[in-house]
């Protein structure tokens, strides 16, 4: 199984689609065989489910996510697991340990669509409105 995690400075970035690098993670009979940090290339939102297809990801692990990166990652066959903050590696190894909390109820909107910066919440200084419901 290979599991991705918005990556930044050793911790799960907060917005999935504002992500700049995922770290990946190959697993085997629950214990991480292999890690390495790819860069998105700007790549962003929409572009973002392909760009994990197209490397092998099974499993998300994230922060906030929008409800139509969700629908794009299932439409690839990757499962979701979002509402997740703290240490990036410590996320991977409490998923294998069976350990790990989530929200399926996490959601982000209102990405570049005039939103005053202030109002952000999601870690990516970009005036999305993530919450947990």
């Amino acid at each position: 199984m290979k599991i991705a995690i918005p990556y930044e400075n050793g911790m799960v970035f907060g917005h999935f689609g504002h992500t700049e690098a995922f770290k990946l993670y190959e697993t085997s009979d629950g214990k991480i065989t292999k890690m390495e940090i790819l860069s998105t290339d700007g790549q962003g939102h929409g572009a973002l489910a392909g760009f994990l297809k197209g490397n092998g990801v099974d499993l998300l692990i994230c922060g906030g996510i929008g409800g139509g990166a969700k629908t794009a990652l299932a439409n690839a066959g990757i499962r979701v697991l979002a509402g997740v903050s703290g240490a990036a590696d410590a996320a991977a190894e409490a998923y294998l340990n069976g350990t790990l909390t989530w929200s399926d109820g996490v959601t982000c909107s209102g990405h570049g669509q005039g939103e005053a910066e202030e109002r952000h919440s999601c870690g990516g200084g970009h005036g999305c409105s993530c919450k947990n419901g």
